[in-house]
């Protein structure tokens, strides 16, 4: 950095352009998502769709789930096709357009599910390139303020997230579902202005992919994808007019197919001729069960945008000091949380260094989360007798945080250290797979609810997550052996 140059913060003024623009895309994200399953659920007579509960939690799980998904083929374009800066800039507007969509006025539900496609696909292109981006904004071996860059961009994150349920849940209360969508697509909208002024303090940075597809591959991927397309279209048009359709089988067929993605991909790995050392497969081996354990962790974590809703909504006493807020304002806790614990965790972990090892830290992350349905539990038992204190919704989040900053960045750290040599530049995509399948999991686990009470159902997934936690606990030295396992300081979570 060349002395007298305006910094952000002592960084590169262009990560000034990068967290302003983030925030404002998990201002958006955040917002829909803390209205969507209320909105699903909502009667038609006051502009909702008239979804059951369980089948507006499978939606919003399937949702999520695609976001994490298309991160892989969104990196790809990006890399071959747009390269990092046009790919965030198109995403944004895709974004944008999906949240103008879901505000238009209309009845029906045509517009919505466009918004939401165009959502899924917008965020692909800009959630994961927009990250990229922070890192090339410094020199190779300036690891420190790399490290210290992408806090500041991560607080960014956290603010819009923080924000946003407050700001769009007012907005939608008393039924102005459109309303909440509409102040979406406005942050959508300045996180894309702001972009675009800030675009020369990026001096370059993803301005050209970094392998561009050559004439012959080009037409070869749009043959495929071409083909994907028409198949997938005439697929989902057979099974509508066999009148057998409906959104329950479809969020059941997507789930499945997201199942089988990462089971593919890691039978490729392993079994594909790709030279892998025995130390390669042996840390492969070891990081597929944290895959699952990161995937049962967000099956219940990410439950907070549709079940949890919908118990803030249906059976707490929504005033927090006296003062009413609205069910979406309770996704607010999530981020506060965070914003309070990184530093802790991250000092934390700095201090106990070898001490801990990664599965344990996986461990303690399980058993967190399944501690915060056991109080769930605890609540919803409460509930069947009247409303109960929406500071039980407090209590979950706080035990949950504990979870997250003890799995996430923690995971993201782990993926790049286990990933073979030639693997390298994807794994971070699939640590992302496991979010998604833990989201889409997390949206099926609604059926339960048809056949047993709350209080149960929060306390089968409990013990699915407490008994992997003592699992990974029991199984730690075998585990760290197979992982030739020395720490590293972890990056901070990016969700």
């Amino acid at each position: 950095m060349k002395d007298g140059e305006k910094t952000f913060f002592g960084h590169p003024r262009g990560l000034a352009t990068l967290f302003g623009t983030e925030m404002w895309e998990r201002f958006s994200w955040y917002g829909l998502r803390a209205i969507l399953a209320t909105f699903l659920a909502a009667s038609p007579a006051i502009g909702g769709l008239g979804m059951t509960e369980t089948t507006a939690q499978a939606v919003v799980g399937v949702y999520g789930a695609l976001i994490y998904l298309v991160a892989l083929p969104g990196g790809w374009i990006a890399d071959r096709i747009l390269g990092a800066r046009r790919s965030v800039f198109w995403g944004g507007f895709i974004i944008m357009c999906g949240h103008i969509s879901m505000a238009l006025p209309v009845s029906g539900a045509v517009f919505i599910w466009l918004g939401l496609l165009l959502i899924i696909m917008g965020t692909g292109l800009l959630k994961p390139n927009i990250s990229v981006m922070v890192g090339k904004l410094y020199a190779e071996g300036d690891d420190g303020r790399r490290d210290a860059g992408f806090s500041l961009f991560y607080l960014g994150i956290n603010l819009g997230a923080f924000f946003a349920p407050i700001v769009v849940g007012w907005l939608a209360a008393d039924n102005r579902w459109h309303l909440g969508f509409g102040a979406a697509a406005v942050g959508m909208a300045l996180g894309l202005v702001q972009y675009t002024i800030g675009r020369k303090n990026l001096r370059g940075v993803g301005d050209k992919p970094g392998e561009p597809l050559t004439p012959r591959e080009r037409k070869r991927v749009t043959t495929w994808t071409s083909l994907a397309v028409v198949v997938t279209l005439v697929a989902l048009g057979a099974w509508v007019a066999s009148g057998t359709f409906t959104l329950d089988g479809f969020t059941l067929a997507v789930t499945v197919v997201i199942l089988a993605v990462p089971v593919i991909y890691f039978s490729y790995i392993m079994f594909g001729a790709h030279g892998l050392s025995e130390d390669e497969r042996s840390k492969m081996k070891a990081y597929i069960w944290l895959f699952i354990a990161a995937a049962i962790f967000w099956m219940i974590y990410d439950l907070a945008p549709s079940k949890l809703l919908f118990f803030a909504q249906n059976n707490t006493d929504l005033t927090l000091f006296g003062i009413p807020i609205q069910a979406a304002t309770t996704q607010s806790f999530n981020p506060l949380f965070i914003m309070i614990f990184v530093p802790v965790f991250a000092a934390l972990w700095v201090k106990l260094g070898n001490r801990v090892s990664t599965p344990q830290k996986f461990a303690f992350a399980l058993v967190m989360v399944g501690l915060s349905f056991v109080v769930m539990a605890l609540a919803a038992s409460l509930a069947e007798s009247g409303k109960v204190s929406v500071w039980w919704l407090v209590l979950v989040y706080l035990i949950q945080v504990f979870g997250e900053l003890s799995l996430s960045p923690v995971g993201l750290s782990v993926t790049t250290k286990l990933a073979p040599h030639a693997f390298k530049g994807q794994m971070l995509g699939v640590w992302f797979i496991a979010v998604s399948v833990g989201d889409a999991i997390g949206g099926q686990t609604g059926r339960l609810s048809t056949i047993m009470s709350d209080p149960t159902y929060y306390l089968v997934l409990a013990a699915m997550a407490i008994v992997a936690g003592i699992a990974l606990f029991i199984f730690t030295r075998s585990l760290r052996a197979m992982m030739a396992e020395h720490h590293a300081p972890p990056a901070p979570p990016i969700r």
